[in-house]
């Protein structure tokens, strides 16, 4: 039990020679078996990790800029107004937003000890991918691949490409970033006024 605390607390899964940066329970039933040849179900290994005072745990994220009484106002008065605005345009609502993907992410848990959020090194070596998307509220997904950053030309064109076979004007939710606000992009909007308009989340 102390060699298996010390390898999942203080080892890293790819040392032991593991395709993957995250302990599973799965995986610590393979290592006790490479180990010891013994082979324990899941339910034997959970139960075991948790009484070495182990759980499995997933990283907390929070946008630091965030202020919750702004947030709540803009839920509580702006978004009504937006969805208002839309039903008297005859518009659809739709959310924005960029995100990257990279080769090194991750989003599993892992098992480390209870209060002590793990921290998963990798290589310096990855590859990367930014995505620009927008989701309508009914669930209607428009996305687009983008090789390097996501400048003012390149928003323009995603909304371009929003924009074709569209028979209803489109209100297009996005965050602050300056990109979404640059002058190109208000050039471009002040052109589609009537097929197209932007409004801004809070910070």
């Amino acid at each position: 039990m102390a060699w298996v605390y010390k390898a999942v607390t203080m080892g890293h899964p790819q040392q032991y020679k593991f395709r993957f940066a995250l302990w599973t329970s799965p995986r610590v039933g393979v290592l006790i078996q490479r180990r010891f040849g013994i082979r324990l179900s899941r339910a034997s290994v959970c139960r075991l990790l948790n009484q070495l005072g182990l759980s499995a745990q997933r990283p907390l994220w929070r946008a630091y800029q965030q202020d919750p009484a702004t947030v709540e106002r803009w839920l509580r008065e702006e978004f009504p107004r937006i969805r208002a605005l839309a039903k008297a345009h005859q518009a659809e609502i739709w959310f924005g937003d960029e995100a990257g993907v990279r080769s090194d992410a991750h989003a599993g848990t892992t098992w480390a000890p209870r209060g002590r959020t793990p921290i998963v090194s990798t290589t310096g070596a990855r590859l990367g991918l930014n995505l620009i998307s927008a989701v309508s509220r009914r669930g209607d997904f428009r996305f687009m691949g983008v090789h390097g950053r996501v400048n003012a030309e390149v928003f323009i064109g995603f909304l371009k490409r929003m924009l074709q076979g569209m028979r209803r004007p489109i209100f297009l939710i996005v965050d602050g970033h300056p990109t979404h606000k640059a002058v190109k992009v208000r050039r471009f909007l002040e052109r589609v006024a009537a097929k197209l308009r932007l409004f801004f989340l809070p910070p």
